[in-house]
């Protein structure tokens, strides 16, 4: 299997009234006129919701395709990096006819396996040639994923499931950075849409956050990951021709490499920011729970500082181990950004925000700059919170520190405002 051409820009056509595309699983219609009274969603309550739609304007139906209509740059459709194009026989033979010990999680509209190709883009035999990880689209993938909610009906999650893979193939073809993960091909053959990145062996920084308690990431590490993301984001922000907001900036979506460096997934609403003296981008809302910035979420009025809104937020669950919404805490703790706030005000709480499995082991002034620094990105008037350029230069500081809080004043008051809280459950 030699190295194919790269996919071009989706073109609309047809009349206004209906278009017809080649979706995911074949030719798919949508029409103007008000789709099907889609099923009642489960509520928020009942399991955390990783993407969901916003407000129905104009009291018009959604339409999947306009919260992607007109995202691509034209900058992109000229693509400097070539993909290979895999068959789905090679990729069945790279990763062992999806083996299950080779299944690594499930992504953004799909499942994710390990496999193996050759510099060409042939299969490999397992633990030779370049590994990768093949994500395959599938239109059930929200529906079978308690982490999934959307509001749509079964054909508006296959024509999502097909702009998602479309804008992940324009943008990751195209733009290549230390902290962007590299896209190294697709399979789009019959009802088949598959594609094959590079494999992180680390997984996401979720699963260390929030998984694997057993072994929390140390302190220097967990800010090595915050620059590289946020590194990541200036890029995007800030480094390019056509800049881009990510829009689903979460934990899940930052994957981490053997020596742990960060870097960029899942670019599958991500769309071009505002150009001229726009600014901002009007799209329907989409994005995650707990991460989407309030003013992007009340007015579908998208900017690079929405990007910035969601980094605060994970800035926050890495200080302090807890993740944006847990519906399991108390009901002034169920929302991480609101309890930050309250106890990062405060002088004799703000040790509340240490992650405890830290033990003493964190830079004491490096976790006050953290705390501001959330605070800052998550500012409620996004006119104020910093470009992602100030952000990195902030990280970087922190990651110079040295001042460990062990046999400290403040990391005994940790110790006791513990124990009590402790005593008192």
């Amino acid at each position: 299997m030699g190295i194919g051409r790269s996919v071009p820009a989706q073109r609309r056509g047809g009349s206004e009234g209906s278009r017809r595309m080649l979706g995911c699983w074949g030719l798919l219609t949508t029409s103007s006129s008000p789709s099907p009274s889609p099923s009642p969603p489960r509520s928020q309550s009942q399991l955390e919701t990783t993407v969901y739609g916003g407000r129905i304007y104009h009291d018009k139906p959604f339409r999947p395709e306009e919260a992607f209509s007109g995202s691509i740059s034209p900058t992109l459709v000229a693509s400097e990096f070539t993909l290979m194009q895999f068959t789905y026989h090679d990729l069945m033979h790279a990763t062992e006819n999806f083996r299950r010990e080779n299944f690594l999680g499930v992504g953004g509209f799909g499942r994710v396996h390990k496999g193996w190709i050759n510099a060409n883009g042939t299969p490999a035999k397992p633990g030779n040639g370049l590994p990768v990880a093949v994500k395959t689209l599938s239109c059930d993938g929200l529906q079978g994923h308690d982490e999934w909610v959307i509001e749509y009906n079964k054909l508006n999650q296959m024509v999502l499931s097909y702009f998602f893979s479309q804008a992940e193939i324009h943008y990751l073809r195209n733009l290549r950075h230390p902290h962007l993960v590299k896209l190294f091909g697709f399979c789009m053959e019959g009802d088949q849409r598959q594609l094959g990145y590079e494999f992180m062996s680390h997984g996401s920084l979720e699963r260390h956050l929030f998984r694997n308690r057993t072994a929390p990431l140390p302190w220097s590490i967990r800010v090595k990951i915050l620059l590289g993301a946020a590194k990541g984001l200036a890029f995007l922000h800030e480094e390019i021709e056509s800049p881009v907001i990510f829009r689903d900036f979460k934990t899940s979506n930052i994957l981490l490499d053997e020596d742990y460096n960060a870097k960029l997934s899942d670019f599958g609403l991500a769309r071009d920011g505002p150009v001229g003296d726009k600014t901002h981008v009007s799209t329907r809302v989409l994005g995650t729970y707990g991460y989407t910035a309030p003013e992007y979420v009340m007015t579908g009025h998208l900017t690079w500082m929405s990007d910035v809104y969601s980094f605060g937020v994970v800035v926050l669950e890495v200080l302090t181990g807890r993740k944006a919404t847990e519906r399991m805490r108390m009901r002034e703790q169920k929302n991480l950004v609101d309890w930050g706030r309250e106890n990062g005000r405060d002088r004799d709480r703000f040790h509340r925000l240490i992650d405890p499995s830290l033990g003493s082991i964190f830079s004491i002034s490096g976790a006050q700059m953290l705390g501001r620094l959330a605070c800052a990105c998550t500012n409620r008037d996004p006119k104020t919170r910093p470009p992602m350029s100030t952000v990195v230069h902030t990280l970087d500081t922190v990651l110079s520190l040295q001042d460990m809080a062990t046999d400290t004043a403040l990391y005994r008051t940790m110790l006791a405002d513990r124990a009590v809280n402790a005593s008192s459950s």
